[in-house]
């Protein structure tokens, strides 16, 4: 197992409030798989990337849990070695690929500096790994465009540049952060096909992140649906796209266009308060099946060895088998 996080709890301060953006939350990332993680903005999903990386902001505590990366727990090495260790086997892609790419570097200084960064390798070596890498992400004409600054780029051709720069290291998994919010539907599909594509070629795992269920059906293995700071289920990709099981899931299929029953619901209201969050289960305030055992810690029910979900409804039928 490449990744295993388990029990993560991590809490934000905003000025007096302390907010659980994390809950007891635990998954796992085999080698060369990808999995994505689905929910509405504010869901943690985020946060979870993150943590992973060692990036958290200064108002964020990890409270209690572990991340293991290839077996060894970051969050117990300090915290120099762990952002090394990350940096190297751990790249990010982000949602606004022009904002992280540095506005007064060319396109050619910033791939170039991560190779030297990273790699022993003489700087003439380091320009022909640069343009080596811009022509592996589909970059037409990269000789020209190693000598572009960022506000010179499109969109499309920024988030190109920054997977280049993701994969410069050859990392073992790339976390995929709402990788094509900022472009339009076309451009979106040829991203999450290369990303696709090269994760495939370079034998990579994956954590794609996205509130979007439509995004993900193509790309991933398997799903995980967070709510709130808690993971509300998880299964295969054809299952949870066939026979979802948390109300919520249900929530986003149908947010996405995605029709899972003959009969859809209205679920109102909005995320719960993270400094004061529902007893029990975070979802129950807006769901259309919530009944008295939703006000106490849902438990996790499995079913097969590959699906589980946070959900009163399916412990009462857990026991009835």
């Amino acid at each position: 197992m490449l990744l295993e996080v388990e029990k993560l709890y991590v809490s934000y301060t905003r000025g007096n409030r302390k907010l659980s953006a994390l809950h007891d939350v635990s998954l796992s990332v085999d080698r060369g798989e990808v999995v994505a993680i689905v929910g509405e903005s504010g869901s943690g999903k985020s946060t979870l990337g993150l943590a992973i990386m060692q990036l958290l902001p200064a108002s964020a505590r990890v409270l209690s849990g572990s991340i293991l990366l290839n077996g060894r727990d970051i969050l117990r090495m300090p915290k120099e070695q762990a952002r090394k260790e990350c940096g190297k086997d751990v790249s990010r892609v982000f949602q606004e690929p022009v904002s992280y790419l540095n506005p007064v570097l060319k396109v050619g200084e910033q791939l170039r500096e991560t190779l030297l960064i990273h790699e022993r390798i003489s700087m003439d070596d380091a320009k022909k790994g640069a343009l080596s890498l811009l022509k592996k992400v589909k970059i037409a004409d990269a000789e020209r465009v190693y000598d572009y600054y960022p506000y010179q780029l499109s969109g499309g051709m920024a988030q190109r540049v920054c997977i280049a720069i993701a994969i410069a290291c050859g990392p073992s998994l790339m976390i995929a952060d709402e990788p094509t919010t900022s472009l339009d539907l076309t451009i979106q599909a040829q991203v999450l096909h290369l990303l696709k594509e090269l994760q495939k070629e370079l034998k990579m795992s994956m954590i794609l992140i996205s509130h979007d269920l439509r995004v993900v059906s193509g790309m991933a293995d398997r799903v995980v649906t967070m709510y709130a700071g808690c993971i509300a289920e998880e299964a295969p990709v054809g299952k949870i796209f066939t026979d979802p099981m948390h109300p919520y899931t249900r929530t986003l299929m149908q947010a996405s266009g995605l029709s899972v029953a003959d009969k859809m619901y209205d679920v109102g209201g909005s995320l719960p308060d993270l400094s004061n969050p529902p007893s029990g289960c975070r979802f129950q305030p807006r769901c259309p099946h919530a009944f008295d055992a939703c006000t106490n810690q849902p438990v996790e029910t499995r079913f097969e060895e590959d699906s589980r979900v946070f959900c009163w409804l399916y412990d009462r039928m857990a026991k009835s088998r």
